[in-house]
């Protein structure tokens, strides 16, 4: 099971419009408030390069996986409860192959945990995902937006991170515009159109169990 992806050009202007970044506006704050210009945002007319591709493993491996996946999406944290944590122990930390994380935005709720992850750096990518995978089902169904945003907070406090430093990502304007062009144009080059997706040597497959992931690897590494 997946979950499908809206078309790339509407949800990214769902995402920065309408209230989008209403989590940057404090719990305590009624109502939304846009993203100052990100709503006019083209991916094409956004420089990208300044994106971090969130790494593991064996960057000069043979086989390199790119997972794209979105914070809110289900299958996506059974995934990395289930497949992603045997996938971790074979074949990433043995350094049997390179394991990329790209994000996917279904909705606000996904783009504020993006920002939340990426907020220390790719040193704590990696842990901050798998608290939010692992604890998907309480702070992105915790109610109302200023729950959900506060349960968000948490995680970044848990992960050591300051609330000064929590609300300056959550107000990185130049970030979130950075991310949605960023998103757009991965999503469009590798014609991802469900969560999870996984880009294997350049080709694409659906969520697959733990089982036909290995029987696919070993494989493609000839064992």
């Amino acid at each position: 099971m997946m979950n499908k992806i809206l078309p790339i050009g509407a949800v990214a202007l769902a995402l920065v419009a309408g209230g989008a970044w209403y989590m940057t506006q404090g719990a305590s704050t009624p109502g939304s408030t846009a993203l100052p210009g990100a709503a006019n945002a083209q991916s094409a007319d956004v420089d990208t390069s300044s994106v971090i591709e969130m790494v593991e493993g064996n960057p000069d491996a043979a086989v390199q996986v790119i997972e794209y996946a979105s914070f809110t999406c289900p299958h996506c944290a059974s995934f990395h409860e289930n497949t992603y944590k045997q996938l971790k122990a074979d074949y990433i930390d043995t350094g049997k192959i390179g394991f990329t994380f790209r994000e996917v935005y279904f909705d606000k709720f996904g783009m504020w945990a993006s920002m939340i992850a990426r907020c220390d750096g790719p040193e704590k990518f990696f842990g901050i995902t798998d608290m939010m995978m692992k604890g998907q089902s309480t702070w992105a169904r915790a109610g109302s937006e200023g729950a959900i945003a506060d349960e968000l907070r948490k995680i970044g406090r848990l992960a050591g991170m300051e609330s000064e430093q929590i609300e300056a990502c959550l107000t990185d304007g130049d970030k979130l515009q950075t991310l949605v062009a960023w998103y757009q144009q991965n999503a469009t080059k590798d014609e991802i159109r469900s969560t999870p997706s996984f880009v294997i040597n350049g080709e694409l497959y659906s969520n697959m169990s733990y089982a036909d992931f290995k029987a696919l690897l070993d494989e493609k590494l000839g064992e």
